[in-house]
């Protein structure tokens, strides 16, 4: 399973209160970007529109720029794919103001590629800080652990 964008800022500015497994829709020559890891997903958010769950703001560049369609939109809007028990569970969640929805990574599971989406809340400035201290904390004690050896 390769892992083709990760949004890093996801898992440090929000606390995930949930995750989904959901298909994206893509043209020919943003799957082979894609695949070639080209896609970005700093600044991309998940939205519940009409029954649909659309990928906001995500860049896939074209895989090859001269051949690229004349009106190719890079950060056009996309289409996620899942259940409509999971639309509806997403879309009553959204209605809640302190939660929202953002890409966390994209993969390829068999010759599919799949988006990881998760309900998220919002961290305070003091938490960020905490998570901060305690990589840093971690990060020292196994340097002593390993001069130690």
């Amino acid at each position: 399973m390769a892992n083709y964008a990760e949004n890093r800022k996801a898992r440090f500015n929000y606390e995930i209160v949930e995750k989904y497994e959901t298909g994206i829709e893509l043209l020919g020559v943003e799957v082979k970007s894609v695949r070639g890891g080209q896609m970005s997903l700093e600044g991309a958010f998940v939205i519940v529109r009409g029954g649909e769950v659309y990928l906001i703001n995500a860049n896939i560049p074209p895989y090859q720029a001269k051949n690229a369609p004349k009106d190719y939109d890079p950060l056009r809007n996309r289409r996620l794919l899942l259940t409509k028990k999971e639309i509806t569970e997403l879309a009553g969640n959204e209605k809640n103001k302190s939660l929202t929805i953002v890409p966390i990574s994209v993969y390829n599971k068999g010759r599919k590629i799949k988006v990881e989406i998760a309900l998220v809340k919002g961290k305070k400035k003091f938490d960020k800080r905490r998570a901060l201290e305690k990589r840093e904390t971690d990060r020292s004690i196994r340097r002593e652990m390993k001069r130690g050896e």
